[in-house]
């Protein structure tokens, strides 16, 4: 070995020496980078597992709130009005006319001749029972 080939080694060994020290540093911070990133990783799998959790348990509410639906559809719906017992007097109080309207039950709708005379002339509604 020749004095130039040992110089050219011990340049490439001191050239290999500092560049690791570099290197190093280097290494050292994309460890804890690495740490780092794992473990929000491991943060964000736990939070998808409850998310996951929880809308299994809100689909199941869905299912079952949308069957409780189908259920109400499907069941009969409660007779409208009751058959009333026949007035006092038998047949001859029946005809005499219609009964008054029970209380708490709404007006029957104005006939559309009522409607046209009270567009005609709304100011004529006043006194008792005219708000």
């Amino acid at each position: 070995m020749t004095a130039k080939q040992k110089l050219m080694g011990l340049a490439l060994v001191v050239a290999g020496a500092m560049g690791c020290d570099q290197s190093k540093a280097e290494l050292d911070k994309t460890k804890a980078d690495l740490v780092t990133v794992t473990a929000e990783r491991d943060s964000l799998k736990t939070q998808l597992d409850q998310a996951n959790g929880r809308l299994a348990g809100l689909q199941q509410q869905v299912t079952d709130l949308q069957a409780k639906v189908a259920a109400a559809a499907a069941a009969p719906a409660p007779p409208a009005a009751e058959e009333k017992p026949e007035p006092k007097g038998g047949k001859k109080a029946a005809k005499k006319g219609p009964a008054k309207a029970e209380a708490g039950a709404p007006a029957p709708a104005p006939s559309a001749e009522k409607m046209k005379e009270l567009e005609k002339a709304p100011a004529a509604r006043s006194g008792r029972g005219h708000f």
